[in-house]
């Protein structure tokens, strides 16, 4: 079948309508792809920060409509609507067994090329490449929907929701009364405010570059807002949330928070945030840094203190417990979703929505098909 997709050759990236898709094998099945965010993650792609073989087709956020399914698929049907995982966990593993299937080693992608252009076999990216008309996914990557849900917002839910979320309700486990910071307020980080507040957290710092965030972090929960460039955001932070009352730096020059979540990827985000911690404080790594990129910490602000620096995968997610939990909280009106798109570009737009997404203010930018 040939499809269009956005498709980077390794230099440059283009929109083509020449790609040829392989046909559905057992236990996989065709989707037809209706919305897929832009996430930093395929931008990464793009500027070397993640290395990736090329040419690849790009996208890994997204949900459409089932068109054909494979021998020995039992869960999903044709017609069905779905939210796809990048996830596709061998079943079989000690992770697997455990109920961790981020952990799996299967889970990392990058080998199979389901397309191709021009005879050239074409890679997919993240096992998904929902930048493209159909794409074919295995059986378990699938998470059928109500059919009355909005694609182009529960898109968001396959990436910057579970991985946000799931970095506060299964990495981190925060509890209710605890205080954090965010730093990175766009899809991801806003879902990580999101999971803050209703897990109960008393305090939640939002952080960004960009002050036209503020009122959208402000709406989903944060309870404060400050300037990231700010030269003295260790300080500022101490004072919203010190380590006593009247007291900003405590015993081992202690902060006042429990958690500090870096949805950017950035050591010098990590090291500000390990000073911003109380005692058995923790920073959470979710951004993706420049490969190479090395961390330098004091010995004593961690073993000393019991605080930690923890990396965290997708969100830890379970996608068939987590992305049902989340659509019905989105229903309950207690997790926003379309709030986060900020704009929708047609796929055949790509530039100009990556253009939306530089731009700095944008919470998600979304692709239709």
């Amino acid at each position: 079948m040939v499809v269009r997709g956005v498709l980077f050759t390794g230099s440059e990236v283009e929109v083509v309508d020449d790609l040829l898709l392989r046909p559905t094998g057992p236990g996989e099945l065709r989707v037809r792809i209706a919305a897929a965010g832009i996430c930093h993650t395929d931008l990464s792609v793009v500027d070397g920060t993640i290395p990736y073989p090329t040419p690849v087709v790009l996208g890994h956020e997204g949900a459409g409509v089932v068109t054909e399914v494979g021998d020995g698929v039992r869960s999903v049907a044709v017609g069905d609507h779905v939210v796809l995982t990048t996830l596709a966990p061998c079943g079989r593993c000690p992770s697997c067994e455990r109920g961790w299937p981020t952990r799996c080693r299967d889970t990392i992608g990058g080998g199979s090329q389901p397309f191709s252009v021009g005879g050239e076999p074409v890679y997919s990216f993240s096992s998904t490449s929902v930048f493209s008309d159909e794409v074919v996914v295995r059986e378990s990557q699938a998470v059928v929907i109500d059919r009355d849900l909005p694609l182009t917002s529960v898109s968001l839910v396959g990436c910057a929701v579970i991985t946000g979320a799931g970095s506060v309700w299964n990495r981190a486990n925060v509890q209710r009364g605890q205080t954090a910071a965010v730093f990175g307020i766009g899809g991801i980080g806003l879902s990580v405010i999101q999971a803050l507040r209703i897990a109960g957290a008393s305090r939640i710092v939002a952080i960004d570059t960009a002050p036209a965030k503020e009122h959208l972090a402000r709406q989903v929960g944060a309870t404060d807002f400050l300037d990231a460039r700010r030269a003295d955001i260790v300080d500022a932070v101490r004072e919203l949330e010190p380590y006593q009352p009247g007291v900003a730096s405590g015993i081992m020059n202690a902060g006042g928070l429990d958690w500090v979540f870096d949805c950017v990827g950035s050591t010098s985000i990590v090291e500000a945030g390990l000073e911003m911690l109380d005692w058995g404080g923790s920073v959470v790594i979710i951004g993706v840094p420049k490969p190479g990129s090395a961390l330098t910490a004091s010995f004593s602000r961690l073993v000393h203190v019991d605080r930690s620096i923890m990396g965290c995968r997708y969100g830890q997610v379970r996608p068939h417990h987590d992305i049902p939990l989340i659509l019905d909280l989105y229903r309950r009106g207690d997790f926003l979703l379309d709030e986060l798109v900020t704009q929708t570009f047609p796929v055949e737009d790509f530039a100009k929505a990556v253009d939306r997404v530089h731009d700095g203010d944008a919470a998600r930018v979304v692709l239709t098909f």
